[in-house]
């Protein structure tokens, strides 16, 4: 594959020859991803630009380079469409894959030979299959696989959370606990008290599938919150709707309440902590206490199992050595007492 939309913005004949090396020293095909561009007579252009360079498949992001995260609106099919009409290469589709439903519409629609997805997969990984799975299942069958591949601490987590987005709107303490963990075997831990808490809600109300008919997304459906689904922005509705003012005054009131409900949550958890610490009894002393004074840590090598101070003034009060401190109170009298033997004097 060729990352050439997204790190080389608009060096043409630099993509251009990057996929041409490609295509003429490899021996396995090159495929490319693009997005589109406002002018759908470019973006035609730039894809017909890989077909010459050597692109053998081409996947069109029927959405423009800013339009990410809350600016991500609706993908062009139109503009995929065109190109698909304009080149002869085997070409997919990416964008507005919901339900399973979209991927024939969209092919139908496009005239594409097959659909790549991306985000509606980390939501429902079962898109494919036609299947909305309880998504206690999807993350056990996911932790079984992370464990057996020794996945990363930070990818499994971050992976759970996108799973878990919708359960973790409604149910904010079981966030929170998912929140605090550290290492897999903790996710591992947390699943078993979410599994078991969404297990009980599922018995309580009807799991089947409901379409809710929204104005401006008729195929909208719902589902509960213990069920995969995909992921709609906040502002989602009012971008099918057209209304750039709404959507722009939605996001800023959406960013700034996940920064209030950020804090709060912060603010909580150390809440929590403070008053764990506080009822948290003192922690044992983990060393053997000096057997002169009993408070300080006696020293292994000492031969009184004592600590430094007590050590010397117990070697000097019983005339002893102890190496580990380096008191010699025996080797100096026994020295002293040596040289006063060997003097004139004492031979006299």
């Amino acid at each position: 594959g060729c990352g050439s939309d997204a790190e080389y913005g608009d060096e043409w004949e630099l993509i251009a020859n990057i996929v041409s090396l490609l295509h003429k020293e490899l021996s396995i095909p090159v495929t490319c991803k693009i997005r589109v561009f406002e002018d759908v007579n470019k973006t035609i252009a730039y894809a017909k630009m890989m077909e010459a360079a050597g692109c053998q498949l081409l996947t069109v992001h029927g959405r423009t380079r800013e339009m990410k995260g809350p600016q991500t609106g609706i993908a062009d099919w139109d503009q995929i469409r065109a190109v698909r009409e304009a080149i002869k290469i085997p070409m997919f589709s990416n964008g507005n894959i919901l339900y399973f439903e979209d991927i024939e519409r969209c092919i139908e629609a496009t005239g594409v030979d097959g659909i790549m997805t991306a985000e509606t997969n980390l939501f429902n990984p079962a898109l494919f299959t036609g299947q909305n799975p309880k998504v206690w299942e999807v993350v056990d069958r996911y932790l079984e696989i992370a464990e057996k591949h020794k996945t990363n601490f930070i990818h499994v987590k971050a992976h759970v959370f996108k799973l878990y987005n919708i359960t973790f709107q409604i149910k904010h303490h079981l966030r929170d606990l998912l929140a605090n963990v550290h290492k897999v075997q903790d996710i591992v831990d947390a699943q078993q008290i979410i599994r078991a808490e969404l297990q009980e809600d599922a018995q309580k109300e009807q799991p089947d599938v409901q379409v809710q008919r929204v104005e401006t997304c008729p195929n909208f459906k719902h589902f509960p919150y213990w069920i995969c689904q995909p992921y709609f922005r906040s502002t989602r509705l009012e971008a099918l709707a057209g209304d750039s003012k709404k959507i722009e005054t939605d996001m800023e009131a959406t960013l700034q309440a996940e920064r209030l409900a950020r804090k709060e949550a912060k603010r909580e958890r150390k809440a929590a902590l403070y008053q764990k610490a506080l009822l948290k009894p003192a922690k044992k002393r983990k060393y053997a206490s000096c057997q002169g004074c009993h408070q300080n840590p006696k020293s292994d090598k000492c031969v009184q199992q004592m600590c430094k101070r007590c050590c010397i003034a117990k070697t000097v009060e019983l005339v002893m050595d102890c190496v580990k401190h380096n008191v010699m109170a025996k080797s100096r009298f026994e020295r002293i007492n040596a040289q006063k033997n060997e003097s004139p004097i004492a031979t006299a």
